[in-house]
């Protein structure tokens, strides 16, 4: 039994708002779970799971049927979701009794169930959020099993607010898979437990690859074996881009360097720039007028000014600058220290002129 399992697509979300991109983005999000649903089609996957928060809040009426549309072109495969604690089912949820396609199972309740699809020889165990948080263990109880069925268990949560987790009770629950929603970051617990991790980047904070879990079940002498991958497939990244320079750079040498290093890495993807290394102190560094190099959502300038504090000191030696480099150098601290200090105490002070 082949299976895709995905988790915290965010329908509707716009990230990075404020941004000249940010709507472009929202549009992506709906174009990637599109294409994960095609990918089902193409590759004739038996089983689609979703681990919550489709969307991004409670969806409106025309978002399900969007949705449900593209479910509607699966001719093999099944799907199942649950409603995290970003779509959680309210008392008013568009999700209650929605019509979905016959293909389609979605828990309704917050009360761990399952749901058996007899052509797949398969159980699926879950629930829904119906509140925004919920504080208290819901997936660490035994459940009835059946030793010649599959056993997947589909789990939003993990953190305190949000249905906290004991993976090792979880893993000896006897589940052949553990769906897992919730957290952003892909990751693998064991072999048959795995958090798909945002199909779409969603935020700076979510730096890297991101995409689904492809896996498959199969029957052997020694019982059901399951294996798992991450596949990456999303249309974007955040990257985490550092920048060295030197004294000898000049401003103009800082952009263009700035560009090729986004250049090499791929014009698609947002970064995060991290300035590092001496620069010449006559060079100002301007947050604007690098991040309007491309897709930048964040500027850090960690540069220190190359400053010849002995000559500053003699050029200065009447002034509050050049009493203040006397002063530091008269400390009795390493000269790291000593370095640092006069960087940042110098610094400082040139402003002031």
């Amino acid at each position: 039994m082949r299976f895709i399992h995905l988790a915290d697509v965010h329908l509707g979300m716009q990230p990075d708002l404020r941004r000249d991109w940010s709507k472009e983005r929202g549009k992506e999000i709906w174009k990637t779970f599109e294409n994960v649903i095609n990918r089902c089609e193409e590759e004739q996957i038996d089983l689609l799971l979703i681990a919550g928060d489709l969307f991004h809040k409670q969806p409106l009426l025309r978002e399900l049927k969007e949705v449900n549309y593209l479910f509607g072109r699966l001719t093999k495969t099944h799907v199942v979701l649950m409603a995290g604690n970003h779509d959680y089912i309210s008392h008013t949820s568009n999700y209650l009794h929605f019509p979905w396609n016959a293909r389609v199972h979605m828990f309704e309740q917050e009360q761990l169930t399952d749901i058996y699809i007899e052509e797949l020889n398969t159980r699926i165990y879950g629930l829904s959020y119906c509140n925004r948080d919920i504080t208290e263990s819901k997936y660490d109880i035994s459940v009835l099993q059946n030793q010649q069925e599959i056993r997947i268990l589909l789990a939003h949560g993990g953190d305190e607010k949000d249905i906290p987790m004991d993976f090792r009770k979880m893993q000896s629950l006897g589940y052949h898979y553990i769906a897992l929603g919730h957290i952003h970051k892909p990751a693998k617990i064991t072999g048959q437990m795995a958090y798909a991790g945002s199909l779409e980047p969603l935020d700076k904070t979510e730096i890297g690859e991101h995409g689904y879990v492809e896996g498959e079940i199969t029957e052997s002498e020694i019982g059901y074996q399951t294996s798992i991958r991450f596949v990456p497939f999303s249309q974007r990244q955040y990257r985490l881009l550092t920048i060295e320079g030197n004294p000898t750079m000049t401003q103009l040498e800082w952009l263009d360097t700035i560009k090729e290093c986004m250049r090499s890495q791929g014009l698609q993807h947002t970064y995060l720039i991290v300035l590092e290394g001496a620069r010449d102190p006559e060079i100002t560094l301007e947050e604007e007028e690098i991040l309007s190099l491309g897709r930048i959502i964040e500027v850090s300038d960690q540069t220190v000014p190359d400053y010849d504090f002995e000559a500053l000191q003699r050029e200065n030696q009447d002034n509050i600058i050049g009493m203040f480099i006397d002063q530091v150098n008269g400390l009795d601290y390493e000269d790291d220290i000593i370095n640092q200090a006069l960087f940042l105490g110098v610094k400082a002070l040139m402003k002031l002129k």
